[in-house]
């Protein structure tokens, strides 16, 4: 028996067949299509090819958006308008016929740490996405923190000055790119996130300062979530996040922090994620297997 997981976005759709222990059996990848008909279609044709091998028991999807699962709607917007505000997850289980479970992607990439990553060994961990903008997971238990408004986890919200600065506007790859494009003199999409740390490695003065102030306004924003989330493990997402020396420049601001804070004994610990995008399918599964007990 094998659950069929689903990681939607903007671009593709991710899909992979997984045992109840966490083994990829296959994977593999479809377009992203334009609207719902096409939608349904592309999901029925892949299980339908994947039911000839293997036996379905469910499936599981990781989506965009305010994911509400127990109603089985999602809020929210996202870069697909036509998955949102009405009863999708009923429509899938009618269209793929098999028991659905659905849970926001950033959440997912978090279970699938916290199940079969970095963070196997912990209950309780802060699970941040870099990119365009800053998300995150908050997980208790080996479960999700959902928040009265689904909104745990949106790290990217916090106000980091009193000019309205949030996290994602101080340490997203956007932010970063935009920020150095425009210091340059530049249009503001001139550069991206890459462009930007390979003209740091290069020694460029401009570029190094804000990524500078990008790992410091991180280690901030995970300090203050230590105190006031107290997780074992801060796991850091997105593709910036695969640098080697990423958690390394976070946590060494972090320590600067704690120099200044002489109350503050408890140092948060920041990891990269393991798994990458895989970790979204896995924890799709995961969640499933909570929910399907």
């Amino acid at each position: 028996m094998a659950i069929l997981a689903f990681d939607v976005g903007g671009s593709s759709i991710k899909f992979s067949v997984m045992t109840a222990d966490g083994e990829i059996l296959t994977k593999g990848s479809v377009d992203t299509p334009d609207n719902l008909d096409d939608f349904y279609n592309e999901l029925i044709q892949v299980k339908e090819s994947l039911a000839v091998k293997y036996k379905l028991i469910g499936a599981a999807f990781s989506l965009p958006g305010a994911v509400d699962d127990a109603a089985g709607i999602i809020g929210g917007t996202s870069a697909l308008p036509y998955i949102h505000d009405f009863p999708i997850k009923r429509a899938l289980g009618e269209k793929l016929f098999l028991p659905v479970a659905m849970e926001n992607d950033a959440n997912c990439a978090a279970l699938g740490e916290a199940w079969l990553g970095v963070a196997k060994l912990c209950q309780d961990v802060v699970f941040l996405v870099i990119g365009t903008g800053v998300g995150g997971a908050v997980v208790k238990n080996k479960q999700i923190h959902h928040g009265m408004h689904l909104h745990g986890g949106e790290f990217g919200y916090m106000v980091m000055d009193d000019k309205g600065t949030t996290l994602s506007n101080a340490a997203s790859t956007i932010a970063l790119a935009e920020k150095v494009s425009l210091a340059k003199g530049l249009d503001k999409n001139a550069l991206n996130g890459k462009d930007v740390f390979a003209l740091q490695e290069t020694g460029d003065e401009i570029a190094h300062k804000a990524v500078e102030e990008m790992y410091e306004a991180l280690a901030i924003a995970i300090y203050n979530i230590q105190y006031c989330v107290d997780p074992e493990l801060f796991v850091i997402g997105g593709a910036i996040s695969e640098r080697p020396d990423f958690a390394e420049n976070i946590n060494r601001y972090i320590h600067s922090i704690l120099a200044k804070v002489k109350i503050a004994r408890i140092c948060p610990q920041v990891v990269r994620a393991e798994h990458g995008n895989d970790a979204n399918l896995m924890g799709a599964v995961y969640n499933f297997l909570q929910k399907n007990k």
